[in-house]
């Protein structure tokens, strides 16, 4: 499975803001964008001095992978599959990447990062409608209900995730059993409702060109 390995605070730092990479971390002082306010490297300073039109495309694609996690063929790949369904061509492609099993898990607040998501349901810990899913990038559907395995509910990640999804709120398009430690899929997102803070235009029009 490809993942992004790697200092995922400098990720953060080169975007100019958060993308909720490191869990609980993000929501408090220690944040690195917060104690930090230029991009990593020696050449930090520099770098908010060139802001071509490509350079602004390329950070929107850039900041999307990162908040997904994913690596350049796997997303040009849902930009395909995006562009080839019914709508607008970004709206779709964010979609598409909400609906991976490892956001939802995230989403729903049993773990506190989308990487934790990922290794739980790569571990085993995820049922989608009573069967075990590991594959992080499966796309839920509207209607599927995920669970988490018994064994996994007492774990110290899940209780942390359940604890920031209790302070932040689950989205409505979500439903949340916290005693069963299980929810539901209601619906579609709205594009208002998708947790990617990312110009998605841009990124259609960098892969347009």
């Amino acid at each position: 499975m490809a993942r992004v390995i790697g200092a995922v605070c400098r990720l953060c730092r080169a975007e100019g803001t958060k993308l909720f990479l490191k869990g609980t971390r993000c929501y408090s002082a220690k944040c690195a964008v917060e104690r930090k306010t230029m991009a990593p490297g020696m050449h930090g300073r520099q770098r908010a001095f060139s802001q071509s039109d490509y350079k602004v495309q390329l950070r929107e694609k850039q900041k999307a992978k990162r908040i997904a996690g994913i690596l350049e063929n796997q997303f040009r790949l849902y930009f395909k599959k995006a562009d080839q369904m019914k709508g607008l061509t970004g709206e779709n492609l964010l979609r598409l990447l909400e609906m991976r099993l490892d956001n939802i898990v995230f989403r729903m607040g049993f773990a506190s990062s989308r990487s934790q998501g990922r290794q739980l349901v790569g571990h085993g810990g995820v049922t989608v409608n009573g069967k075990r899913v590991n594959i992080p990038s499966y796309i839920v559907k509207v209607g599927d209900k995920i669970a988490i395995k018994e064994k996994y509910k007492q774990n110290v990640f899940v209780q942390a995730g359940m604890k920031v999804a209790g302070e932040k709120g689950v989205p409505a398009w979500l439903t949340l059993d916290k005693n069963a430690v299980a929810g539901a899929v209601n619906k579609m997102p709205e594009r208002s409702e998708l947790s990617y803070p990312v110009q998605e235009q841009l990124i259609v029009e960098l892969y347009s060109k």
